[in-house]
């Protein structure tokens, strides 16, 4: 007898006969999809010392069940997939989500755009704005500097045609714009052409007077389009779009959330609606009047802090691009305009009793209730003080650090901007923030938590989420559509993140680098 069937002959026996009362648990409860994923897992171990734990541990019901299996063995197509391998498939996803210059097609909806592009992955076909920023930051981790070129090439061309940047490259987003991230954007170019500094400065005035244009029409309400006058009479911005009927890509959706509203004009919905995807937190409790029903939507009526901030970085930036240009008078109004913004932020937008920043209601004329990541966005921007940095910081270790990374908010809606789920653009802003603000044990320890999530996640399912579930450390959930995969935003933080701390995933702070991630904390 061959060596190669000894183990048979032996009694080696099939996966029935060698798991027993475990083998029928997961094939009864149909833990797997297809009854042929269990039998030919691999176990990590002996199987009497399996059977042994399993009978002792006695886990009931196959979510239960699923997570002793994946603990005790490697299930092809599940969780063979290494951790330890993750910056290399990340690095192997850029060529799969870069695009090429397209046309505009006639009765198409897709914008026609100059230069190659990266998009986020899944049904996301055409770029975004706001994730672009969090792309770009893996392309600069992994020396992809030619497309980092190539998307702001393709931002300045749609400013420069349109006035704005769009949600996304498609007509129908064309009447709303996303979190302003132009600015930082091109912080991370290496170009330094002198034409193209004056084009790219021109295209950042030219967004910066898109979300000024309601400064213009404000009336007895003290709002017009994206600019609200605040008490003292200063100027902040809100997310708004430009129309009042279903979006064209959620047109089901709306119609059903604005029927669910009947004391409200639908047309008021749907604007509320479209302003909060304006903001990339479609949805989040942080825009309802009542948590538990998004027909109460009202993001119109809210002052956000972290749009405010980014406009602050972007009143910024233009000052010193002025500056660098000789344009003495440019430079000179847009310090004035940074300096006061940063006046009205603090007035505003900071709660110094609770230690973090926040969003204020227009109707209340006070803050808004609702904690969120938010609270972190004037420190990624430099505009918190030591003290206020502090007590952010304070806050965050109580409320907002979950077993696997940074909470979107604590309150659990069902709405995918909340509780349980986290982002990657919000980890990076909070840790980010926090390192630059002097916070880098907390920085490091939230970098630490949302790369475990990530890479645990990875190990499962071979894949790059859009977002996920730190209280639990899986996929999240939530929203409109199905969790998608690519992943655009997650790849390019989780590439700065590792290029940040290379030692992230390491045995020591990874929690073991072949995929058996230390238990919640």
């Amino acid at each position: 007898m061959s060596l190669a069937w000894s183990g048979v002959a032996q009694g080696q026996g099939s996966p029935a006969d060698l798991y027993g009362p475990l083998f029928r648990a997961v094939q009864t409860e149909r833990v797997f999809e297809d009854g042929k994923t269990f039998v030919d897992a691999v176990p990590r171990r002996s199987a009497a010392e399996i059977v042994a734990d399993y009978a002792r541990e006695r886990p009931a019901g196959a979510p239960a069940l699923r997570d002793f299996v994946l603990r005790n063995f490697t299930v092809p197509g599940v969780n063979d997939h290494q951790p330890q391998d993750l910056r290399r498939h990340m690095q192997q996803l850029w060529p799969m989500l870069v695009r090429q210059p397209n046309a505009a097609q006639p009765g198409g909806s897709a914008l026609p755009m100059p230069a190659p592009y990266v998009v986020p992955g899944g049904r996301f076909r055409e770029m975004y704005y706001w994730d672009s920023y969090f792309t770009m930051l893996g392309l600069a981790a992994d020396k992809q500097a030619p497309l980092i070129e190539s998307m702001l090439d393709d931002f300045v061309a749609v400013i420069e045609h349109h006035g704005r940047i769009p949600n996304g490259m498609r007509t129908y987003y064309l009447s709303r714009s996303q979190p302003p991230f132009f600015a930082l954007m091109l912080d991370l170019s290496t170009n330094r052409n002198t034409q193209v500094a004056v084009r790219r400065l021109a295209a950042l005035r030219r967004e910066h007077a898109f979300w000024m244009d309601g400064a213009g029409c404000l009336d007895r309400s003290g709002a017009c389009k994206r600019v609200v006058r605040m008490p003292d009479g200063s100027l902040l911005n809100r997310y708004w779009d430009d129309r009042d009927t279903p979006r064209d890509e959620s047109f089901r959706e709306d119609v059903a959330t604005a029927a669910a509203a009947p004391n409200r004009a639908a047309a008021t919905v749907y604007r509320h609606l479209r302003a909060g995807a304006e903001s990339g937190w479609d949805y989040s409790s942080r825009w309802l009047a009542d948590p538990a029903s998004l027909a109460s939507v009202r993001t119109t009526d809210i002052v956000p802090v972290d749009l405010n901030a980014l406009m602050l970085a972007m009143e910024e930036r233009i000052a010193r691009r002025c500056r660098e240009a000789a344009d003495a008078a440019c430079a000179a109004e847009f310090i004035r305009l940074a300096a006061r913004r940063k006046q009205a932020i603090d007035r505003y937008l900071w709660i110094a009793k609770e230690g973090r920043y926040g969003d204020w209601e227009r109707s209340a004329q006070r803050p808004t209730t609702i904690v969120s990541a938010a609270t972190l966005y004037p420190l990624f921007v430099g505009a918190a003080s030591p003290a206020q940095a502090r007590a952010v910081a304070a806050m965050v270790r109580q409320v907002l650090v979950a077993p696997g990374g940074l909470r979107t908010t604590p309150h659990r809606t069902g709405q995918q901007w909340d509780s349980p789920n986290g982002w990657a653009p919000l980890q990076w802003v909070a840790i980010d923030g926090l390192a630059r603000s002097g916070e880098d044990a907390l920085a490091r320890d939230i970098a630490r938590r949302w790369m475990e999530t990530v890479a645990r996640t990875y190990g499962e399912t071979g894949k790059m989420l859009e977002k996920y579930d730190v209280e639990a450390r899986r996929p999240g959930g939530g929203g409109e559509y199905p969790l998608q995969d690519g992943f655009g935003w997650t790849n390019g933080v989780a590439s700065a993140l590792l290029e940040r701390y290379p030692d992230l995933l390491s045995g020591a702070e990874g929690g073991g680098a072949r995929g058996t991630p230390r238990a919640p904390n």
